[in-house]
């Protein structure tokens, strides 16, 4: 008897499409008046004036042209404002960067010349490394690139005297507590944003908040562990694997031969890796960019990092070698890509079937009368439960914000607040969620069964729960609803 395998998100999008289009035979059509929200700079619905109005049921023929409608607006379906193709665009040319620096070696060799220097002291491994995973998760939702490096940084972990789940957990809930707390993610937090019709500015500081809270508690538990682990290697969840790991993961990675040497070219090469994303912060927050811009800066410098790496023989790539690698990098993100307007599609037949309106004033009911708390709170619940069926940051955000972020309207919160409600549910989740290839993969990789891996992650997972909805409160309370002058981003979004 075959094992059931869990669909993809590609699947269960598009019979989340067609359960969609069934409901607009079923749910009645409804709409709210709408009026301008100065601080949004766009049309927003009017809390009590919900009305049935004449229904649209929407056929196979909808379904089919919904994924086309969510990419791009060609006038199908009525749809008016679906447009994910700037952001789509988007995850294509940031792969094909990532890749590119990938190529040249520059961040195994840092991961390399800091081992180097830290011999003896091995345990400040933990920390750097998790916040370096970490800056990967908050600022591109680092995951799937993450799978290259166990093979890296096990062995050194058990050289080191610790064991392989220490390696495991320091990659995984590196760069998952990063995307948690996602501060400029474009797989998350930009995507949310967008469906919330906000910029992703907003927010920004209660986002690094948690980050930092979140990582700060990661980083503890697991030194907590290795520290153990090394005082006593029975200690270990994986204890009974201990020969088996060393032996397999030991095996012809003895020496520090495994990583490519640490040259000035590639000191350069790492800093303007991180450069390019402060640069990104900048041209949104000073200068107005928004998807275009940041597609163009991803652009230009994957070409200064190729140009940059010909001074290194180890980095340097020929002309038909740098356009090779940057195709190969978008081509591993294009299901991400297409999955944002397979999402999409969902939303734009809820749109045509005119039944969005009426789900969101059933939501009203539901959340009329609560206090900020319990709002923010249940918003948190509600995603988590989403996230164990689209485990696909983008494909949530895409599906799920323009239904939920209107509803920070009629409860008094902020719509950043539902922004980062959602990316802490669905990164939180992510860290276990046994739908997520990268869970499974890095366990996979770490050969660390994955009850072995919910033993040792759960007591940490009510930790970092605490601090989510810690943090969701207070910034319910502090600053309930939505302020501020509307922005070019916010603007643009809007349009």
């Amino acid at each position: 008897m075959s094992k059931f395998k869990f669909p993809t998100a590609f699947t269960i999008l598009f019979v989340l499409i067609a359960v969609v289009a069934i409901l607009t035979w079923i749910i009645p059509a409804g709409e709210y008046e709408r009026q301008m929200n100065e601080a949004l700079g766009s049309e927003a619905p009017v809390p009590g004036t919900y009305r049935e109005v004449e229904p649209n049921p929407q056929g196979i023929t909808s379904i089919i042209l919904a994924p086309i409608a969510g990419m791009y607006d060609p006038g199908i379906l009525g749809s008016s404002s679906s447009a994910a193709i700037d952001v789509a665009l988007f995850v294509l040319i940031i792969g094909g960067f990532l890749m590119v620096v990938t190529k040249t070696g520059a961040i195994d060799a840092g991961i390399g010349w800091l081992l180097h220097k830290l011999a003896g002291r091995e345990i400040l491994m933990i920390p750097i490394l998790m916040a370096a995973f970490a800056f990967g998760g908050t600022s591109y939702g680092m995951a799937e690139e993450s799978l290259a490096f166990y093979a890296l940084i096990i062995p050194v972990f058990i050289r080191a005297g610790y064991d392989s789940l220490t390696g495991v957990a320091v990659i995984l809930l590196g760069a998952g507590i990063g995307t948690l707390g996602s501060t400029f993610n474009a797989f998350a937090t930009v995507v949310a944003s967008q469906g919330a019709g906000i910029p992703f500015t907003d927010g920004i500081v209660l986002r690094f908040i948690i980050l930092v809270l979140c990582l700060a508690a990661g980083i503890a538990y697991v030194m907590r562990y290795a520290t153990r682990v090394k005082a006593d290697p029975s200690a270990s969840v994986v204890a009974d694997q201990a020969e088996e790991n060393k032996t397999h993961f030991l095996k012809g990675s003895e020496g520090d031969d495994a990583f490519p040497e640490m040259t000035s070219t590639r000191s350069v090469l790492l800093a303007l890796f991180g450069l390019t994303f402060a640069i990104m912060i900048y041209g949104v927050v000073a200068l107005g960019w928004w998807m275009g811009e940041m597609s163009g800066l991803f652009l230009v410098m994957s070409i200064i990092v190729w140009w940059v790496g010909k001074f290194d023989e180890g980095s340097r790539m020929d002309e038909a070698t740098f356009v090779e690698t940057f195709v190969d990098g978008a081509r591993d993100l294009l299901g991400v890509a297409l999955i944002i307007g397979v999402a999409r599609g969902v939303v734009v037949v809820m749109d045509a079937g005119k039944i969005t309106d009426t789900i969101l004033a059933g939501a009203e009911g539901f959340v009329t009368g609560l206090s900020e708390f319990a709002f923010i709170n249940a918003m948190f619940g509600i995603q988590v439960l989403m996230s164990f069926l689209v485990p696909s940051s983008s494909g949530l955000a895409t599906l799920s914000m323009p239904i939920m972020a209107p509803l920070a309207d009629f409860a008094g919160v902020g719509r950043d607040l539902v922004v980062t409600a959602y990316q802490s549910a669905n990164g939180w989740v992510n860290l276990f969620n046994p739908t997520f290839a990268v869970v499974m993969g890095g366990l996979a990789i770490g050969r660390v069964s994955y009850d072995r891996w919910l033993r040792f992650v759960f007591p940490l997972l009510v930790i970092l729960a605490v601090i989510i909805c810690a943090a969701l409160t207070v910034g319910a309370l502090a600053d309930p609803g939505i302020d501020g002058p509307p922005t070019e981003a916010s603007e643009t979004i809007a349009n």
